[in-house]
């Protein structure tokens, strides 16, 4: 009870911030496969969603997790932004010797930058190009599971192609150079290279609403189904204002890096 008060405390009082700021608001969150969109120079941009997970059966004794998490981006240049993220994370287990029952605390910090090199056209078949880079700093302490314990280093490519003036398709192609997967109990435990990848689409069905549907994956370098993970997704976002959304979504994964089902609420922000 104390554990997840605490986590609701810390999503509200994150939120309370966000509400006070004000201009522009983006729509990447709630997909895991980015878009080309880059916070304008000199500007802000928030995310915090809190989402929860039933885990993998292999992860047993962790059941599930929840996990707040809050990034901020700054625009540094006008197609260069910066972004640094973290997370609180609980994970509640079942009744073992080898494990605390519930495991509260702030996992691994990630730094990243994003470059936006090729704008999108429509009705053109050459796709908006960006491409991402990030360092993630083992925080979080890994003998409780809150932490990867490694440095992570994470490459990403994005294209993102206009079928029509609000219907988006992007892929994602990615590579973890070192480190693993691990955000707490969810993701590839393997060390070393992992291969990852998305593909969304997503359709501005109101002025205030957007939704879609994504697939992600992850794999070890030699494709061993048993160390990966594929999570299906449905969300999106409801403008509450010029520059903030609700977003929304709920998941199903399979293979064992991947949750069993989640569901992911939050906000974004830009001014």
């Amino acid at each position: 009870m104390g554990i997840r008060t605490t986590n609701l405390k810390l999503f509200l009082a994150c939120a309370g911030i966000m509400f006070a700021a004000g201009d522009i608001a983006t729509a990447q969150q709630p997909f895991n496969t980015d878009d080309i969109g880059i916070t304008p120079r000199h500007h802000w941009h928030f995310e915090l969603a809190n989402e929860f997970d039933i885990v993998a059966a292999e992860s047993y004794p962790n059941l599930r997790q929840n996990t707040a998490n809050l990034k901020v981006a700054f625009g540094l240049f006008e197609n260069l932004e910066v972004g640094v993220d973290n997370q609180a994370i609980t994970i509640m287990n079942a009744n073992s010797l080898l494990v605390e029952r519930n495991v509260f605390g702030v996992g691994d910090l990630d730094f990243s930058v994003k470059y936006s090199f090729l704008k999108e056209k429509l009705g053109s078949r050459r796709p908006g190009l960006a491409a991402s880079f990030a360092i993630e700093f083992p925080t979080g302490d890994a003998s409780r599971q809150l932490g990867s314990g490694l440095r992570d280093y994470v490459g990403n490519g994005i294209a993102q192609f206009p079928l029509t003036d609000k219907t988006k398709l992007r892929i994602n192609a990615g590579l973890v150079f070192a480190g693993n997967t691990l955000t707490g109990a969810v993701g590839l435990k393997t060390r070393g290279v992992v291969y990852t990848g998305g593909t969304s689409v997503t359709h501005q069905f109101t002025d205030k609403l957007l939704l879609g549907v994504e697939l992600t994956g992850a794999s070890t370098a030699n494709f061993d189904l048993g160390r990966g993970a594929v999570l299906g997704q449905f969300g999106g976002n409801y403008s509450l204002r010029k520059n903030m959304t609700l977003d929304f979504a709920v998941s199903k994964g399979t293979f064992p890096g991947a949750p069993r089902a989640g569901a992911l609420a939050g906000i974004s922000v830009d001014f």
